[in-house]
């Protein structure tokens, strides 16, 4: 099976302070990966050069075979990207956001329709769709910037924090959802807080601790590497000493 994200070598520096030391990864398709690590220990860069928000000092990152510093529209055509924040314009409605970015990719009204009223079933957004996102939670907004990642149907989809302000039945389906589209073949890159989602759904797990990857594996290997323990928290806990990372 090929890889669907391929991370070598990688180094991003932010003046003295190396974010992601010689960061070498990859991810293949059909797979859902679940990036884990204290805070500040560069997920969210490493995310970020996954997506093209940043490049590197050193190394390289591909996204199905393109690379994102040499051939970056090509790599980003087949990613969708969902922040830990989720961003939407304030003045559009639900809907008028998603048609927008349907535009965006260039999707036909058929094409959108089909894909959008499959999204707003799934993740229930209907209800408010046609209200001001400045009136939405959280939660709301979660729901209506992951539909919009989905529209074009990608590749890979690269996700911070997926699960941050939705309630028990949502996080249920958008759990489903992302492991049906690693079924399907797609890539789910997914950093998480949330350890019992990432045991749950996670065909592998990677462990980053100031800025290099300290564990990789399958939750049964994870476990070899921790004396057997049990969970991923008492896994997490034990590879990884938290007293000196900063927010």
């Amino acid at each position: 099976m090929a890889d669907a994200i391929c991370i070598e070598s990688v180094v991003k520096r932010f003046g003295a302070k190396t974010a992601v030391d010689n960061l070498t990864l990859n991810v293949a398709e059909g797979e859902l990966f679940a990036f884990l690590g204290p805070n500040g220990a560069g997920k969210t860069t490493t995310i970020k050069m996954i997506a093209g928000l940043l490049m590197p000092q050193e190394g390289r990152v591909t996204v199905c075979g393109h690379s994102m510093g040499h051939n970056g529209l090509a790599a980003k055509a087949q990613l969708a990207y969902v922040p830990d924040q989720p961003f939407l314009y304030e003045k559009l409605t639900g809907r008028e956001f998603l048609h927008f970015v349907a535009e965006m990719y260039g999707l036909s009204r058929a094409q959108r329709d089909e894909s959008l009223g499959e999204l707003v079933d799934r993740l229930d957004i209907g209800p408010f769709m046609d209200q001001l996102a400045d009136t939405y939670s959280h939660g709301m907004k979660q729901r209506v910037v992951l539909a919009a990642a989905l529209l074009h149907k990608p590749r890979v989809l690269v996700i911070d924090e997926p699960m941050v302000g939705l309630d028990p039945k949502t996080v249920r389906e958008v759990k489903d959802l992302l492991c049906d589209m690693a079924r399907a073949g797609g890539t789910v890159f997914m950093s998480t807080h949330t350890l019992d989602v990432a045991e749950a759904v996670a065909d592998r797990i990677g462990i980053i601790r100031h800025g290099s990857l300290i564990c990789l594996g399958t939750l049964a290997e994870l476990r070899t590497q921790a004396s057997g323990q049990e969970s991923l928290e008492t896994i997490f806990l034990e590879l990884t000493d938290t007293r000196d990372e900063t927010v």
